[in-house]
């Protein structure tokens, strides 16, 4: 059994619920889309792998599970509002599956805290963004492999001004007292990560 089927059975089955059948074939396809080069399936396996090591940590671990899911479902390269796209179709998916108020609300904040515009809210929306920026300390080898990746999805971006945004955006985090919120992220990736995003901004 995949990562993939382990984690969609053990989530589902953890919420006391079950969903379409259709739901797990179509958000494999929806991360397997074309235009996708990070935000893809190998960003997913990635996400998981790291959600089994601190499952425990979780407070609600099947709802930040079906998050991780749900948190890039939707990703159009020119858009705006994916993380809103992506939190309304994790809704609509626990609506058919009857989830509970609560758990919908909840899933859907955990999913809109992956913007990273805004302090995470709660211990497991800390959990969650820590893990979508993972990446960021990573191994030297595949954090330049995921910075190639970014580039080569807004590559109908010119190459000065894709240059300067996104320095600008790897700086913000950078400028952060802490890039992780959780005790588990900061004490194995913070350095690395700022090992990294100072290379890149000064590549």
């Amino acid at each position: 059994m995949s990562i993939f089927e382990h984690s969609w059975t053990r989530t589902w089955s953890g919420l006391g619920l079950q969903p379409d059948a259709n739901l797990f074939e179509a958000l494999m396809a929806a991360y397997a889309e074309p235009q996708r080069r990070y935000h893809s399936l190998q960003h997913l396996e990635e996400c998981l792998g790291h959600f089994e090591q601190v499952r425990e940590l979780a407070e609600h671990p099947e709802e930040v599970e079906i998050a991780l899911w749900f948190h890039d479902a939707v990703y159009d390269v020119r858009g705006a509002t994916n993380e809103r796209q992506s939190a309304d179709w994790a809704v609509r998916a626990l609506m058919t599956g009857n989830a509970s108020r609560s758990t919908q609300n909840r899933v859907e904040q955990l999913i809109m805290a992956t913007r990273h515009d805004a302090a995470p809210g709660d211990s497991d929306e800390r959990l969650l963004v820590d893990i979508d920026l993972s990446i960021l300390g990573a191994a030297p080898k595949r954090f330049a492999e995921y910075d190639g990746q970014i580039r080569a999805e807004y590559s109908w971006v010119p190459e000065a001004i894709y240059v300067m945004k996104r320095k600008a955006v790897l700086s913000s985090f950078l400028a952060r007292t802490s890039i992780y919120s959780t005790a588990y992220f900061r004490e194995r990736y913070e350095t690395q990560a700022r090992i990294n995003l100072s290379a890149a901004i000064h590549s």
